[in-house]
């Protein structure tokens, strides 16, 4: 697979958290059609590897709300697993009610 960076990336359907929390069953990649989209990835909830980063693109919503581009995280965990890592408290292990789309 070659590197998609500029590239469109192809359209998925599948479960998600939204950045308000709420659990959907069919997030639609293609519904920010004509948006700038921050698209990334990291492996699983509830581990050491990526919630620095995930907390860092949190802490940038601000910016990139005023760029006008949405943020939309994928991993291969399930929605209720992310809903339950965004509810946690940094503090105690979770990444803290993130404002961007999880994508199960």
């Amino acid at each position: 697979m070659s590197v998609l960076v500029n590239k469109q990336a192809p359209d998925f359907t599948a479960a998600a958290v939204l950045g308000d929390g709420s659990i959907v069953d069919a997030f639609q990649l293609s519904s920010l059609r004509g948006k700038y989209v921050v698209l990334f990835f990291w492996p699983l909830d509830f581990t050491f590897v990526c919630p620095s980063e995930i907390i860092a693109h949190n802490n940038r919503m601000d910016k990139f709300r005023e760029l006008g581009v949405e943020v939309v995280g994928v991993s291969i965990d399930s929605q209720f697993t992310h809903h339950a890592w965004r509810s946690t408290p940094v503090e105690k292990g979770g990444i803290g009610a993130v404002e961007f789309t999880m994508v199960a």
